[in-house]
């Protein structure tokens, strides 16, 4: 079976099928056409003003969501292109197609709202009622519903005035809708208060039929109960995650939020918490790890800088080491690892060092009846540096009080608005798309509140905060200035 057939090409919103190439644009292909649209749709634009680690209202120095997508794309082509090139599978059935793989990786955080992950926890308990909320799941109503590239409404509306979704979205081939489907299961329509626990991943239950036609699309036939994950989907998860792992924690060496010297004498409780949030994440695919497996990958990471050759000459050769000469070798470790954070040129070199080990770790498993579903992942080994790295950055990190108050100050922010535009006939201060939206949905309450939260969870950070005080503010800004 081929790596791309025929049904990989489907437009399954609309059931078209052009085989693989446009009659009218036969110089590209139809991934490459995705590709186009994903890179001038607005979703894309908005990730410019989302944060990824430091809140960008403060700084536009380091990255945010889009300049971390960007990254994640440049990962996972290389990744793409280094399995093509080694993999015999590759050289019999034909290369993994870059195009794909970047689209998948550019659209991955598409559907992340405003304030990072306590947006996304505010927006999913508000809509637990009515369907949650979840990045993933929005990324693929974005492209397949939000996005105004393509509907069948003849006004141009979207939402015809009978109440009937013609919403296209970006009208995406059923492989890139595969790409970008990273949870294969549906998020419980109801979940009561008191059996709340945040955001379950994966699509919405409306987005149900449309995951079937991709499921049959792709693979030409039924595969219930066998875990739908396509190859390029695989590759960008590990592009993420590798981008996290290491440009996180770049972006936390410039702050001077962290330091090579923090990770390296972090004390036994925070190396428990890394442990336990990397045993919990990785639910079980890696043997239990330790506080010790976690201070043991973090000296691996920084042996370089720990590195003294005159020292383990002088060692081996049975020599004492006096007091001066353990303070000048001590004074030589501590100048190695501060340039990793204070200078630029050893920085950079140190997660390109970094990112490179990781590509280097992935491996290939290949599924001849269904190459679709072949299996891309890291090498054990790999795979607990990038998940040690990722979690010590989120817990001794993202955890911290300082980045705390901001992401708390956003829940506040995403609840608020969310109140007033679902109580006293708030939906009037809704944009006239999303107003005519909700005012065609009359009467279906769970449509009414998914249009409300599919607003908030399109805004920038910026913008989120300046609607927040235009409706809150005792000064509000002039009423001239569009919504």
């Amino acid at each position: 079976m081929a790596l791309y057939t025929a049904g990989d090409f489907d437009r399954v919103l609309r059931g078209k099928n052009p085989s693989g190439r446009s009659n009218s644009e036969p110089y590209r292909s139809e991934f490459r056409r995705d590709y186009a649209r994903l890179i001038h749709c607005a979703a894309f634009r908005r990730l410019n003003g989302k944060t990824q680690l430091f809140p960008g209202l403060e700084t536009d120095f380091f990255r945010n969501r889009l300049t971390h997508s960007l990254e994640v794309a440049q990962v996972a082509k290389s990744i793409a292109l280094k399995l093509s090139y080694e993999q015999p599978f590759f050289k019999e059935q034909g290369p993994i197609d870059t195009d794909l793989v970047e689209v998948a990786a550019l659209a991955h955080d598409l559907g992340h709202p405003p304030f990072g992950h306590n947006g996304e926890h505010a927006l999913d308990h508000c809509m637990r009622e009515f369907g949650g909320f979840e990045g993933n799941a929005q990324t693929l109503r974005i492209v397949s519903a939000l996005e105004k590239k393509a509907t069948s409404d003849t006004a141009g509306h979207g939402i015809d005035s009978e109440g009937e979704d013609r919403r296209f979205g970006l009208d995406l081939c059923a492989r890139t809708l595969a790409a970008v489907l990273k949870y294969d299961k549906p998020i419980p329509k109801v979940r009561e208060e008191d059996a709340y626990e945040g955001p379950v991943k994966g699509y919405y239950a409306s987005e149900a039929p449309l995951v079937e036609r991709v499921k049959q699309s792709v693979l030409g036939e039924e595969i219930a109960g066998l875990p739908f994950k396509t190859l390029e989907c695989q590759i960008m998860d590990i592009a993420d995650d590798i981008a996290y792992s290491t440009y996180d924690l770049e972006d936390a060496f410039k702050a001077e939020f962290l330091s090579p010297l923090d990770l390296l004498a972090a004390d036994n409780s925070l190396l428990k918490k890394v442990a336990d949030e990397v045993n919990k994440g990785t639910k079980g695919e890696l043997d239990p790890v330790t506080q010790d497996d976690v201070r043991a990958v973090l000296l691996h990471t920084f042996r370089e800088s720990l590195r003294d050759d005159l020292l383990t000459e002088l060692l081996a050769g049975g020599k004492t080491l006096t007091p001066e000469m353990f303070i000048q070798f001590s004074q030589r470790r501590y100048r190695a690892l501060g340039r990793i954070a204070s200078v630029g040129y050893f920085r950079t070199k140190f997660t390109s060092d970094l990112v490179g080990e990781f590509i280097a770790g992935v491996r290939f498993a290949a599924d001849r009846s269904r190459p679709a579903l072949s299996k891309v992942y890291l090498d054990k080994s790999t795979r607990l540096k990038v998940e040690v790295l990722k979690r010590f950055t989120y817990v001794a990190l993202i955890m911290s009080s300082r980045l705390k108050l901001s992401e708390y100050r956003g829940k506040e922010i995403v609840e608020t608005l969310f109140d007033k535009l679902t109580t006293d006939k708030g939906f009037v201060l809704l944009p006239d798309d999303f107003r005519l939206w909700y005012e065609r949905f009359e009467g279906d309450e769970p449509k009414q509140k998914r249009v409300i939260c599919d607003f908030i969870a399109g805004m920038t950070d910026r913008y989120a905060v300046e609607f927040y005080a235009r409706l809150t503010s005792e000064n509000p800004e002039t009423i001239f200035k569009p919504i």
